[in-house]
């Protein structure tokens, strides 16, 4: 099943250049002389419907920009997030390999090929691309890449070097909800519970709604302090809320054993 990128990585990764619609002016690409504006109108118009989950229309559009410059890395990028949402990864990686050989500064480029290997599972692979990312000053997201970057480490169990960047992160953008819960997460982990359960307070009175992994937390945080009823609510809403999780089937798998685990 294809998914749009979007909600692919809502809770994690911002996935950029996909700004733009299809036009609608009278004339068309046939009418376009400059091979420059040619190819931004090709690309413009793929990314639009990229947002319309419309992929044949998209490879299209792609396919005529790359007769037009097979060396641009931002149509390498675009072709490559068509084929993630299409399930053909093969394509989708070499694609965006292909465009950072062209282009290896662009740190917009770093960021979704990161995501596109965080989807896949490839942790490491994913932390190096945005150990890019968080190098470069002038990236105007640069806060996120390091909350991005602490997240896929918190995958790797590297939780002090989580905790580094996150702290590093904090200094730049401490309204970030997903920040302040991806604290709470590495000092739990780093047996730090008093700091934890201070993060995630104010994560959990911040949102309308707890995720699986919010609510996990909380199931484990709580059996630390051994407020039981907490545990018992929050275990509650995990099953009815998320009863296909990993945290559910997480939770499920602790509780064999007589109660939670770390």
């Amino acid at each position: 099943m294809t998914r749009y990128l979007s909600a692919v990585m809502l809770t994690f990764f911002t996935l950029f250049a996909l700004q733009g619609c299809v036009t609608t002016q009278t004339g068309g690409f046939g009418e376009k002389k400059d091979p420059k504006k040619a190819l931004e109108y090709s690309v413009q118009a793929a990314r639009g419907y990229i947002q319309q989950g419309n992929w044949e229309a998209a490879k299209r559009h792609l396919k005529t920009a790359l007769e037009i410059d097979d060396r641009n890395a931002d149509v390498h990028e675009t072709m490559a997030q068509v084929f993630w949402n299409t399930g053909e990864y093969e394509q989708a990686d070499l694609h965006f390999r292909r465009a950072l050989s062209i282009n290896s500064n662009d740190a917009r480029i770093h960021n979704n090929y990161a995501a596109f290997l965080y989807d896949r599972k490839r942790y490491a692979e994913a932390e190096t691309e945005l150990e890019k990312v968080a190098e470069d000053l002038m990236y105007d997201r640069r806060a996120d890449a390091f909350v991005n970057l602490g997240r896929v480490r918190i995958k790797l169990k590297k939780y002090a070097a989580a905790k580094d960047v996150l702290e590093r992160a904090a200094l730049m953008d401490r309204g970030n909800l997903m920040l302040t819960f991806q604290l709470a997460e590495v000092y739990y982990q780093l047996g730090d519970y008093a700091k934890a359960q201070s993060y995630y307070d104010s994560y959990r009175k911040s949102v309308n709604g707890q995720t699986a992994a919010s609510l996990w937390l909380g199931i484990r945080l709580a059996e630390k302090f051994s407020d039981y009823d907490a545990a018992a609510s929050y275990a509650l809403a995990l099953k009815n809320l998320y009863p296909q999780s990993e945290e559910y089937l997480a939770y499920k798998g602790a509780n064999r054993d007589g109660g939670t685990k770390p």
